[in-house]
């Protein structure tokens, strides 16, 4: 997915970190923000990150997640899967900006780590996030790393439930059907064995 193509405008350091909040999920360590074109850009200050490349929505509930898609009703039966560790990337509701929203299609999360979820409720139940990582640099899986990388103004503790250190399953679905954007910790075999006798058939991706 690609996003707005101008580079955001230059943001003093503690402006940016004060925007950003580290924080675990049952996945990997995710780095957050609020919703807005400034959240855009203080996540791409942040990560050095090139402003073409999506970030997704974290909601605090499916209800949350499916109001931003344009067709929810065809994403009902993976919302089984919600909170947990699958980003469905559906074609959004219009009129969302291009920043979360590039060209039509929004990422949407609902994590189930539960400082992730006192997070989201705490913010409004959404938030900007991507994993708590530079551009182009191996993701926080610990706390230790998260801390090291100093990325954020506000850091949670994962408490007793550590991130499990494998990343989201990413799928793209629309009314076409679904695909595998990338295979992570929701098994496959249990997104097919959901979606069998469906209207949702299974596509390639490019």
């Amino acid at each position: 997915m690609k996003v707005l193509s101008s580079a955001p405008q230059c943001h003093d350091r503690s402006k940016t970190l004060a925007l950003l909040t580290a924080f675990p999920t049952e996945t990997v360590w995710g780095l957050g923000a609020p919703p807005s074109e400034e959240g855009w850009q203080a996540l791409i200050q942040a990560k050095g990150r090139d402003p073409q490349q999506a970030f997704q929505v974290s909601c605090a509930s499916p209800e949350l997640a499916l109001s931003w898609a344009l067709h929810p009703e065809v994403l009902r039966p993976l919302t089984t899967f919600w909170p947990g560790p699958l980003t469905l990337v559906v074609q959004a509701q219009a009129g969302l900006p291009e920043y979360l929203a590039p060209g039509g299609w929004v990422g949407l999360r609902v994590p189930a780590h539960p400082a992730a979820q006192a997070l989201l409720r705490e913010s409004g139940g959404r938030l900007l996030t991507s994993s708590l990582n530079l551009s182009g640099q191996p993701v926080a899986r610990s706390e230790a790393e998260a801390r090291t990388l100093g990325l954020a103004g506000r850091f949670i503790a994962e408490g007793s439930q550590p991130p499990s250190g494998e990343a989201s399953t990413v799928l793209r679905v629309s009314e076409a059907g679904w695909g595998v954007l990338r295979a992570g910790a929701l098994p496959l075999d249990a997104v097919r064995a959901q979606l069998r006798g469906t209207a949702l058939n299974e596509l390639p991706l490019d």
